[in-house]
């Protein structure tokens, strides 16, 4: 069964949990009638992201075989065949699509849209340097979007710019973190990596952080739910800086964020800010 999961990639579900950031700056996280539709819908994001994931590894299984990282994925080591994998990603798009349906319908046009956006990426815009993190932006706004919907709140322009701009942060990370590991061989793997030089990736890094930074200290300076909710940026800087730090320093965790939790200073700082936060909107 390990093949089938490495396919289906669940440990890449996380990015879907942003799907809550709508009921967390809503000041509504404490409504329980709004759990069961998010937890479904997280769970139809994750069909969805998982059909994305199968069809991406059909379309890179090539490219795959000369990444050190990569060559061991089920395709691209032929532990499944290409049929298998169509049959599978047809399922979950399936099962995701129409759970997403059962939520309502504007739900399962942004589930679809996440869907159509991300098969783009995989076929076109991957192999266009700038556009392809742009896109992963736009999928990560489309699932932030996605929460607001399910729980039937007003989607906040600071919802869509903040949920932008830490994506793109994260997405200039890990293209840092493959043009350190790939260097010279980076163009082989996939052409617009050869753009990604260290010197655009750390400009493009310096951009990110600043935008990133500025979105979120003029939402917590203007926020209509806390009057506190300033206090938080600095306890907000401290995670994003030292993630730039590990992007500098080349670390694993730029190019798998997922693996966040095995720096501690890291994780504690994240966890902080969390809880800072909730008691800035909550609490004071």
């Amino acid at each position: 069964m390990n093949k089938y999961v490495a396919l289906l990639r669940p440990w890449q579900w996380y990015k879907n949990l942003i799907i809550g950031l709508a009921l967390l700056f809503s000041g509504q996280l404490f409504q329980a009638e709004h759990y069961l539709p998010l937890l479904l819908g997280f769970l139809a994001l994750c069909l969805v992201s998982s059909a994305n994931y199968v069809i991406n590894d059909l379309k890179d299984e090539e490219q795959d075989r000369h990444n050190p990282e990569k060559k061991d994925k089920p395709l691209a080591s032929g532990k499944i065949g290409t049929k298998t994998a169509l049959v599978i990603a047809a399922g979950l798009l399936v099962a995701g699509i129409g759970s997403s349906y059962l939520l309502s319908p504007a739900f399962a046009l942004i589930t679809g849209s996440l869907f159509l956006v991300t098969t783009v990426y995989t076929f076109l815009l991957k192999q266009e340097a700038f556009v392809d993190i742009l896109a992963i932006a736009t999928n990560f706004v489309l699932r932030a979007v996605g929460g607001a919907v399910v729980i039937g709140v007003a989607i906040s322009p600071w919802l869509i710019i903040g949920t932008f701009f830490f994506a793109l942060f994260l997405a200039v990370g890990k293209r840092a973190g493959e043009a350190l590991l790939l260097k010279s061989r980076a163009g082989k793997h996939r052409k617009n990596l050869a753009s990604y030089t260290p010197e655009t990736t750390r400009f493009l890094m310096v951009i990110s952080t600043t935008l990133l930074i500025m979105s979120y200290a003029l939402f917590a300076f203007l926020s209509k739910h806390s009057d506190t909710l300033i206090v938080t940026l600095p306890f907000m800087l401290y995670p994003i800086l030292r993630y730039f730090s590990l992007v500098e320093e080349g670390h694993e965790i730029a190019r798998h964020p997922h693996l966040a939790f095995k720096d501690k200073r890291l994780l504690i700082g994240a966890a902080i800010f969390v809880l800072v936060t909730m008691l800035s909107l909550y609490v004071f």
